[in-house]
């Protein structure tokens, strides 16, 4: 199914292998065969409905890719030219499949800072940046900004909710952007732990029409329940076309939040009777506890976790400003062990 297991299923996995199982040496393990699904990917993508190959091609984009020298600096062109966009219309960064990573593998601002400006030198209207697998997509606006990954499902969403209504699904830890759109064409947004496999499941629980997660990941059920950048390209491209905009406008009319990541160290504290205080002080507010514990506010939310490996409570917060996001978070990293 293309699916990562869940921890259920990685139990079980794990489980058969302590009881032990017959295995085969090297030169007797059979045959295999190997083979590219690339074009029948993209042809996937092509034959989706709302995709429209002309509209996009009279746009005449120009698009910068840093693909990281790995798959995505092939994919990802591919998936341009196929949605017409002019091979020399396609400004190749780091599009080599090497494998020897040109910059830190996540797709963040600061590991960005020669991509975004070459955006900016080149007059792309857009750049696109994937991480080594290409499931998650990062976008470079027109003048060279980098607009937040966080928002990369938020534009993706806005784009379906204007031909199909219905749910949308993500984790705990993406921003609320995506309620603020959601409300906008009615629709709901239902959360789920953090994890793509727990996004995955919380999508086929509620019917959702597309998920995702604000690291980048556009995933969307008509293709498969997987996170997938050439998707969210063309949705991306298509949604510009249809509305004749560029993407700083299309982010102008977004909202504005700002996450902060923040940890704090517990020592020998118990992480699960931490949180437990957390959820019982805060009880009367908005809360989740499905994954750590999860406060909204008006103003902002925070999302405290513990870690499994180290002594640590991992506490993310979101508010309209950087400084009230900080703060938030530190307010609670206080409160947790006080």
């Amino acid at each position: 199914k293309g699916e990562f297991l869940s921890p259920e299923e990685g139990k079980a996995v794990i489980a058969m292998a302590e009881e032990g199982v017959e295995t085969a040496a090297w030169d007797e393990i059979g045959s295999y065969e190997e083979r590219t699904y690339l074009d029948e990917h993209i042809q996937a993508i092509m034959d989706l409905e709302f995709i429209d190959r002309d509209r996009i091609a009279q746009r005449d984009f120009r698009v910068l890719v840093d693909g990281i020298n790995s798959i995505g600096g092939v994919a990802i062109p591919a998936m341009l030219r196929a949605l017409g966009v002019r091979d020399e219309q396609i400004i190749r960064v780091n599009c080599e499949p090497t494998g020897h990573f040109a910059h830190v593998a996540e797709p963040l601002p600061e590991n960005l800072v020669d991509t975004i400006a070459a955006v900016k030198d080149s007059g792309a209207d857009l750049g696109i940046v994937v991480d080594p697998d290409a499931d998650r997509l990062a976008l470079i606006q027109d003048g060279g900004v980098y607009l937040s990954e966080e928002l990369t499902q938020v534009v993706a969403a806005d784009f379906m909710w204007r031909f199909r209504p219905g749910p949308f699904a993500t984790n705990l830890s993406s921003s609320r952007a995506v309620e603020d759109v959601a409300a906008r064409y009615g629709n709901a947004v239902h959360r789920s732990a953090v994890g793509e496999i727990n996004v995955v499941k919380k999508m086929q629980e509620v019917g959702a029409v597309l998920g995702g997660e604000g690291n980048g990941g556009v995933i969307l059920p008509d293709l498969h329940h997987g996170r997938d950048a050439l998707v969210g390209t063309a949705m991306i491209l298509q949604h510009l076309a249809n509305e004749q905009a560029s993407l700083s406008e299309v982010r102008a009319d977004l909202p504005t939040y700002h996450i902060v990541k923040q940890k704090t160290e517990i020592g020998s504290l118990n992480p699960d009777a931490l949180l437990a205080r957390m959820a019982d002080r805060y009880a009367s507010e908005k809360i989740s506890t499905i994954d750590g514990v999860k406060i909204d506010f008006e103003e902002g939310w925070v999302h405290m976790r513990k870690s499994n490996t180290e002594p640590i409570i991992r506490v993310y917060s979101e508010a309209d400003s950087e400084d009230r996001a900080r703060e938030l978070g530190r307010r609670f990293m206080t409160e947790l062990t006080a």
